[in-house]
């Protein structure tokens, strides 16, 4: 994954748990474009155990939902040949966690646009660990207006 990721090139002082580059006790995800989505690679630590060996099912709906996000924020960039991508939100999301994720076990997420409709896109998402899926999803996300208390938030 040579090129920079989403994150670090278009929200550098981010704080969001899951996404933000500046949260030094967050995941720190790093998602990367590939066609028609995103794909992130992400290796859990000890501390993300839901047992011993296996990966707690928030950090999974964690790593989906902000891979999710920017999946969308991207697509709606891409889509109204923008700068930087608009300021997107979670309006749902869905995590069918299919089988105990490991640790130890680089995590591979992706993602692909399914829909996008006016401010709004619907992204499936996909989690495989050993070449295993572990997690499937879906999610709905949408670009916020001034005045929404995410709008600057990746600024």
């Amino acid at each position: 994954m040579g090129e920079k990721c989403v994150q670090h090139e278009y929200a550098p002082n981010s704080i969001c748990f899951g996404c933000g580059p500046a949260n030094k006790d967050g995941l720190r995800i790093e998602s990367h474009r590939i066609e028609n989505g995103l794909v992130m690679e992400y290796l859990p630590s000890e501390a993300h155990q839901a047992f011993p060996g296996m990966i707690n099912g928030g950090i999974i709906g964690t790593l989906l939902d902000c891979h999710g996000n920017w999946t969308a924020a991207v697509a709606l960039m891409d889509a109204n040949s923008l700068a930087e991508p608009p300021c997107t939100v979670t309006a749902s999301y869905t995590v069918k966690l299919r089988r105990p994720t490991p640790m130890g076990e680089k995590l591979i997420v992706t993602s692909q646009i399914n829909q996008i409709d006016g401010d709004k896109v619907k992204v499936d998402l996909l989690l495989e660990a050993g070449g295993k899926i572990c997690a499937s999803g879906d999610g709905l996300f949408v670009a916020v207006k001034e005045g929404h208390p995410a709008y600057h938030r990746w600024n």
